[in-house]
């Protein structure tokens, strides 16, 4: 029965769910307890502590009427002195009386008995314990040395007139000013106010020495020489400034005492005060201080964050950001965590950025730094990752923090990112502009193999240049390389060009050679105004409207450039169209000359699509007319262009292709990678394998059961090489790959792909890369001559050396790249035929690179760097000849794009354009013809620009050139002459080749002591063996002299010949003598129309995507491909010189 009594019963089934939802009422009323909380605070005391301590308003009042009540009482002494008269006489009484006026006492009285009960109230407030600690405060006894007597004259009328030392009380006013600042900083959230405090300590510091000297020694000289206020007070200022004229002097020896008293005081207590100041502003100085409101809200203002600052950078950004001139007045604020360093700082203090740069020392995750920087107000914000870190994943993580810190305090701010690894950029999508390095690094290093000198091409597009570079060298060359150096990328509607006006309703290949004929600029690209892609070329039938934005290479803006018209057109001549008539010729003209073109309306023809495209045509008459050009067409012709599709290939055995010799054909198909090393990568539509290499497949230097090959020569490429040396398979190398395999690069000129890793890659990068076809890997390192050996080098076309990781850090900053350099200069020596395409860390180490001690050629080129360098140059370094030539690279040349792209937002995109890292539908992609002999009927780089925007609407926007060169020879690279040995002066007028010769006599000097030895003990030994035959002596004379007679060339040939006997390798393919240090490479870009074609020119072009104009169809698999390539119409994938 207690049971049942215990037990809750049911809830009724029709309001049970209710009643859960609800409750059930009598329950609540029966069994709810209320709580109250923070009881204590209602009480009577912790209510007054409330209100005169804790709450920061009410305590800031109680203290501004406390400061008050203490500078009245001041007030009220001064004019007690004023008003007393003490007279002449000399008597001690008059130290302890005064006469005090009954108004002047009133008042006084009541303000002690305001302060005294004050005072008392919060003595009771702020108790904890220790009654004794509180009494002997200094404030305490204050309070009570001048109100408490004041309160006693009340019920003691007769000392109404005692001296009461009032004027103590300007130190209690001092503490009430400290506290009053304290809680109008903390009211207000501030918390950098520390040298504000400080200061204003000092000052009031100051001023109270010198009140309590004036009034205490007043009232003291009232039983002497009876001072007036003012003399007291210019006395102490004397005496304090340690001037001490001696005019005013006191008499008496109390007041003498106390002016020992306050100097000892002075001197204690000032320089106290002065080391805390000088401490502050020490700190002050390293963490930078503030950036006032006031000039962010009305100048503007960019934030420049890093880890950590070198000069490099910061040189590289202040002349990059400061070249645009609307950019002139902008302030660049940096907050970096680190103390500013040595170089950085003395470049600051020079006038030219001390006005405009500010250093603040802080944090990006601190909103207090953020708020010392003004982010909120900025115009940008640029956000740089540490490259020199060791871990470089941590690098971007910090990155990673920065971005987001900024997006959350100031959302409205546009950032500028830079990433590292390629894995982490979708952490920062948000950003308005991200540029990951390790992306843009491998395609750019990438399209160096296809299209020679892509790195110099690039870097130069994205500096910040006027073309004067080189413009008083006695070379031609460089003169025509720096003038062209200048063109950079700019953007204007047509609707308001001079330079593109004329073509609306025009086709783009028509006005893009138009334009360049007429005024030299090269249009490149163009965006609709309802389409916010950017179209590279978008070929012939895009029709140009007025809304269009076009995108031009040229040496400036057209905003900045003045147009001269000849005599007919300043008569009055209406202007005209480029071609009014069948033979009309334009009638405006450019500054620079721009030379003619040959056009042949009356045999306007449509090219044909048999024939090749820079074909000459038969030319009708006598031969010394110059063969003609068939116009380039308004609008487009759907006779005069091809049909194509790119994702069939009939010219090369539909989709069978044999890489391999005796290996079983492979079958080749277009799509999309499947497997994407990283998130964010953009599809590329590209070669693939039909079914997936096995892993084991992918290994050069090791057979399997599918093939037996164990190096490169086993595998019978039929085009060279591509070697890619780097520490590891990171996701960035996927970016390598994928441009070298795109849809529109012909598969008869794939080049193999091996990738030659210090540390093996793991399953999850092999996954990415085994669909794409011959794409291999080896363990091996570029400083170890048998993995060079057998993984191909000397079948190599381009050895690209990627910077080590490892090596990025070391501890003299510019001493990383030392391996790198010494490996390539290796390299250099064994393989001298070999392109070697190397990146740096450091830009100013490319001076090493091919390095000869006294070569006089390359000692003028680092004079003219110097030079360059002092006029205020930002490509000082463009004359070295491996950066000219696009064989050396550092992605630090690359920071300028995220500069730029806070002046030309659309850089960052043009650039993963042209590198193939973005394939924007419509939009074309840059590829390489090389001018040969059958070409040069062509004469002039404007008649190739007509040809080809006539015949292939390709846009040709500069050339690659390669010149034969003569170095100027010196004592290092002449040849060891024979007259040096005694046995071998009839040799001496053998001839010998420059390349055969030694550069480094100490080598030939080490070789020829040990043929000396050598020489010596065959001596010894045939003093001992008399009877020996006299072949063997001649054979060992003959050997010696053949030791003496070898070159360094000679020397390492054979090393490499003897290594690869070891391996088993046939040395057929190594070919020694083809050496490249008798030429110069330079990049042209955007040549004036009348620039001379040379033999074996390389022109950068733009070709039209062959998709942009295909019919779409559904989507098929990769198993019905086989049925579209025998259906499909044969593609023009290359061009033919």
């Amino acid at each position: 029965m207690e049971q049942q009594e215990t037990e809750v019963p049911p809830l009724p089934p029709r309001f049970r769910f209710r009643d859960l939802l609800l409750g059930d009422q009598n329950f609540q009323n029966d069994d709810r307890v209320q709580v109250e909380f923070y009881v204590n605070e209602n009480t009577f005391k912790e209510r007054l502590k409330l209100f005169f301590i804790k709450n920061q308003r009410s305590s800031l009042r109680i203290r501004v009427f406390n400061f008050s009540l203490k500078l009245l009482t001041c007030l009220l002494y001064t004019i007690r002195v004023v008003t007393d008269n003490p007279g002449q006489s000399h008597e001690w009484g008059l130290i302890f009386w005064v006469d005090r006026k009954l108004p002047v006492w009133a008042i006084q009285v009541i303000v002690a008995i305001i302060s005294f009960l004050e005072t008392m109230l919060l003595m009771y407030l702020s108790y904890k314990g220790n009654i004794w600690e509180q009494i002997f405060q200094v404030s305490f006894l204050l309070e009570m040395i001048n109100t408490v007597p004041f309160i006693i004259t009340i019920f003691w009328p007769s000392i109404r007139n005692i001296f009461i030392p009032v004027f103590l009380n300007c130190w209690l006013a001092k503490c009430a000013l400290e506290n009053m600042i304290n809680d109008v900083h903390r009211a207000i959230q501030r918390t950098n106010s520390a040298m504000f405090n400080q200061v204003l300590i000092l000052i009031c510091t100051l001023l109270c020495l010198v009140f309590t000297g004036t009034c205490g020694i007043q009232h003291l000289e009232r039983a002497g020489k009876n001072l007036s206020l003012f003399n007291s007070f210019y006395f102490c200022i004397v005496t304090f400034s340690t001037v001490g004229f001696g005019d005013v002097t006191p008499r008496i020896w109390p007041s003498q005492l106390l002016v020992v008293i306050m100097i000892c005081v002075a001197l204690v207590v000032l320089p106290l005060q002065f080391e805390e100041l000088i401490y502050l502003w020490m700190e002050r100085q390293k963490s930078g201080g503030n950036y006032s409101r006031h000039r962010a809200q009305t100048e503007k203002h960019v934030v420049l964050c890093v880890s950590g600052l070198k000069i490099d950078l910061l040189m590289d950004f202040l002349n990059e950001f400061y070249a645009h001139p609307r950019l002139q007045d902008y302030y660049v604020v940096i907050l970096c965590p680190s103390e500013m360093d040595l170089q950085v700082r003395r470049v600051l203090q020079i006038p030219l950025w001390s006005q405009r740069v500010i250093y603040l020392q802080g944090s990006v995750l601190k909103d207090q730094d953020l708020m010392r920087a003004k982010m909120d107000d900025a115009e940008a914000c640029f956000i740089l990752s540490s490259r020199n870190e060791v871990d470089r994943m941590a690098a971007d993580h910090q990155t990673i923090l920065r971005a987001w810190a900024v997006k959350d305090f100031a959302p409205n701010c546009p950032l500028y990112v830079q990433i590292l690894k390629p894995e982490n950029k979708f952490h920062v999508k948000f950003a308005d502009h991200v540029v990951c390095e390790e992306e843009f690094k491998y395609a750019m290093l990438a399209l160096n193999c296809v299209c020679p000198a892509t790195s110099t091409l690039v870097t130069l597009l994205v500096h910040t240049s006027r073309g004067r570079e080189g413009q008083q060298s006695p070379e031609q060359w460089q003169r025509q390389y720096g003038c062209c150096s200048g063109n950079e990328v700019y953007h204007i509607r047509v609707c308001d060009s001079k330079f593109f006006g004329e073509y609306n309703g025009k086709s783009f290949t028509y006005a893009s050679f138009h334009a360049h004929k007429k005024y030299g600029v090269c249009l490149i690209g163009i965006k609709r105004e309802d389409n916010k892609s950017i179209l590279l070329n978008p070929g012939p039938r895009h029709i140009m409207a007025a809304n269009d934005t076009c995108y031009y290479i040229n040496i400036t803006k057209e905003e900045n450039s003045a147009f001269i018209f000849n005599q007919e057109e300043r008569k009055g001549r209406p202007a005209v169209g480029l071609f009014e008539g069948p033979s009309q010729l334009p009638v405006h003209s450019i500054l620079a000359s721009m030379g003619t073109v040959a056009i042949d309306l009356q045999n306007a023809s449509p090219p044909d699509p048999s024939g090749g495209k820079l074909v000459p045509p038969t030319v009708n008459g006598t031969g010394g007319r110059r063969p003609s050009i068939a116009p380039v067409q308004e609008i487009a012709d759907s006779s005069s262009i091809l049909p194509c599709d790119l994702l069939s290939d009939q010219s090369e055995d539909d989709s069978v292709f044999t890489d391999e010799k005796g290996h079983s054909p492979t079958e080749y198909v277009k799509g999309y990678p499947p497997n994407s090393p990283y998130i964010g990568s953009s599809p590329t539509l590209c070669h693939l394998l039909a079914e997936k290499a096995p892993f084991c497949c992918l290994r050069l230097d090791q057979g399997c059961r599918h093939n037996s090959f164990e190096d490169a020569k086993a595998y019978g490429f039929k085009n060279k090489l591509i070697i890619v040396s780097a520490e590891t398979a990171g996701n960035g190398l996927y970016n390598f790959i994928v441009p070298l395999r795109a849809y529109y690069r012909p598969r008869k000129e794939l080049n193999p792909i091996v990738l030659l890793l210090d540390n093996p890659p793991d399953n999850h990068f092999l996954e990415a890369i085994c669909c794409f076809p011959m794409v291999y890997y080896m363990a091996g390192a570029i400083d170890n001559l048998d993995s060079l050996l057998q993984c191909g080098i000397i079948y190599a076309d381009n050895l690209v050396v990627v910077d080590k990781e490892s090596t990025m850090s070391a501890e003299e900053d510019y001493m990383a790249d030392a391996k790198t350099i010494v490996n390539v200069q290796t390299m250099f020596r064994l393989f001298p035929s070999l392109s070697i395409i190397t990146e740096l860390t450091h830009p100013s180490n490319m001076r090493f690179m091919q390095f000869r001690a006294k070569d006089c050629y390359s000692l003028a080129l680092s004079k003219l760097e110097k030079k360059e360098r002092d006029k205020g140059s930002n490509l000082a370094f463009m004359f070295r000849l491996p950066f000219a030539a696009g064989r050396v690279f550092s992605i630090s040349m690359l920071d300028t794009l995220l500069y730029q792209s806070f002046v030309k937002d659309y850089m960052i995109l043009i650039a993963r354009l042209l590198l193939g890292l973005d394939t924007t539908p419509g939009s074309g992609f840059l590829c390489a013809m090389k001018v040969t002999e059958e070409d040069l009927w062509i004469s002039t780089y404007g008649r190739l620009f007509q040809k080809l925007c006539a015949s292939s609407a390709e846009i040709p926007i500069g050339i690659y050139r390669t010149e034969s060169h003569i170095f100027p020879t010196s004592e290092s690279q002449v040849s060891v002459s024979a007259d040096d040995c005694e046995d071998t002066k009839e040799r001496a007028d053998e001839s010998r080749s420059t390349e055969q010769s030694s550069d480094h006599p100490l080598l030939r000097k080490k070789s020829m002591q040990w043929a000396r030895r050598l020489s010596k003990k065959s001596v010894r030994w045939q003093g001992v063996n008399r009877d020996s035959s006299r072949d063997h002596a001649q054979r060992i004379a003959q050997q010696r002299l053949n030791l003496y007679r070898r070159s360094e060339r000679e020397e390492l040939s054979e090393l490499v010949r003897n290594r690869m006997r070891h391996l088993g390798l046939p040395t057929s393919g190594y070919d020694e003598q083809n050496d490249h240090q008798n030429t110069l490479s330079y990049v042209l870009i955007n040549p004036s129309p009348d620039t001379r074609l040379e033999l074996n020119d390389i022109v950068y072009l733009i070709r039209s995507d062959p998709l942009a104009h295909v019919p779409e169809v559904p989507p098929v698999h990769s198993s019905s491909l086989k049925e579209r390539h025998e259906s499909s119409v044969d593609i023009r994938e290359d061009t033919e010189l």
